[in-house]
């Protein structure tokens, strides 16, 4: 009995991760990724958020050619802040490929 269950969850799992394949091979309908244009969008919410995306708008366009390696590093360093603060208004949640793993054999022992 207990062997034909095991048998059955794992056939489970092998559906559901063949059916996530075959969804994830089908092209979108846009050219962009709407991760992106969501996160985007997110930060375009809020204050904070829109204040961000014009800084680093006005850091990508600025002349860097002119400037010294001192000023250089310190604008890399607004930059990385910035993104940090962005990653943050967005929120999200991130699993590892590793994780999953482990969380599908815990799944299936358990």
């Amino acid at each position: 009995m207990k062997k034909n269950f095991c048998s059955s969850i794992v056939a489970l799992v092998l559906t559901l991760f063949i059916s996530i394949s075959a969804n994830a091979a089908t092209p979108s309908a846009t050219t962009e990724n709407p991760a992106k244009i969501s996160k985007k969008e997110k930060l375009m919410g809020s204050e904070e958020g829109k204040a961000i995306l014009s800084r680093l708008e006005e850091i990508k366009a600025m002349d860097k050619s002119e400037m010294t390696a001192k000023e250089k590093r310190e604008l890399r360093k607004e930059v990385r802040a910035l993104k940090t603060q962005a990653a943050q208004l967005g929120g999200g949640v991130y699993i590892s490929a590793g994780a999953l793993i482990v969380i599908l054999l815990l799944i299936l022992l358990l």
